[in-house]
């Protein structure tokens, strides 16, 4: 059965984009649903990256129109306003040397700060929630440069959560983070989701991790969309091979109803 889906948060029609010279994304068309956490996959190189970009507006693209909501992005000005719509975290984020936990999750509310206040009681219990919401209460004075892998990352998330935006978009958050701590940042993600209802689309590589904590899919090659919907509909041995080239087998996982992707010479 095929899900039923959410009005979306945004909507990308005829989207053209790229970097000067070929186009990354070509006439693409999609819908976010609100409310979901969304994985996006994709061979390296498809436009993942890209796609969070546009839909950020931090790349205008070259054709076509992008929504938030029943709002055209490019409706709203670029910095404080549409920062209060959208928190984007790119892949790989850098703060200066010794900057602590709580200096860095408070950066996240600058764009509700207007020149004539800089901080307030709504600031203070933002960041409050946004730690607690990622666990890094504890670690408030702590410096990132101290902190594990999966400590850094929750922070930089509580960072994004202080905007308080209704859509967070995450560029390959658990990059470079072991098993278990990439576990540990897919369900902070799976948690806010569930308790405020966030929109939230993350590029992931890892495919059995996206089938076991998404709950929608969106799988790209060559700069358009492939398939859309949960990952029990999207991930089967066809696409799999189609778009990234995997043969594998895909079974049931009889514990959490999600499919499990397994290479066909272990399978």
């Amino acid at each position: 059965m095929s899900e039923l889906l959410p009005p979306p948060a945004l909507t990308l029609h005829g989207v053209t984009a790229g970097y000067g010279g070929d186009p990354v994304l070509r006439d693409l068309e999609l819908a976010l649903p609100a409310g979901r956490l969304i994985g996006i996959l994709g061979p390296n190189g498809c436009g993942k990256s890209t796609l969070l970009r546009v839909c950020c507006r931090l790349l205008v693209p070259d054709a076509g129109s992008v929504r938030l909501g029943g709002t055209p992005l490019d409706a709203l000005r670029r910095g404080r306003e549409l920062a209060r719509r959208i928190a984007m975290l790119p892949q790989n984020p850098v703060a200066p040397v010794g900057m602590t936990v709580l200096d860095l999750v408070a950066r996240g509310r600058q764009p509700h700060q207007p020149w004539y206040r800089q901080w307030g009681p709504g600031d203070e219990q933002a960041v409050a929630d946004a730690m607690a919401d990622t666990q890094v209460g504890e670690l408030a004075d702590r410096p990132l440069d101290e902190l594990s892998g999966g400590q850094r990352q929750r922070a930089w998330l509580a960072m994004a959560l202080a905007q308080q935006t209704d859509v967070v978009l995450l560029d390959e958050p658990i990059a470079h983070l072991d098993p278990a701590h990439a576990v540990e940042v897919l369900e902070v993600l799976v948690r806010l989701r569930r308790d405020a209802g966030k929109t939230i689309a993350v590029v992931l590589h890892d495919l059995n991790l996206a089938a076991r904590f998404t709950d929608h899919l969106v799988v790209m090659r060559s700069g358009s969309v492939q398939a859309t919907g949960t990952p029990e509909e999207v991930l089967g041995a066809h696409l799999l091979a189609d778009v990234f080239g995997l043969d594998a087998r895909v079974f049931p996982d009889p514990e959490w109803n999600r499919p499990v992707i397994v290479p066909a010479s272990h399978a």
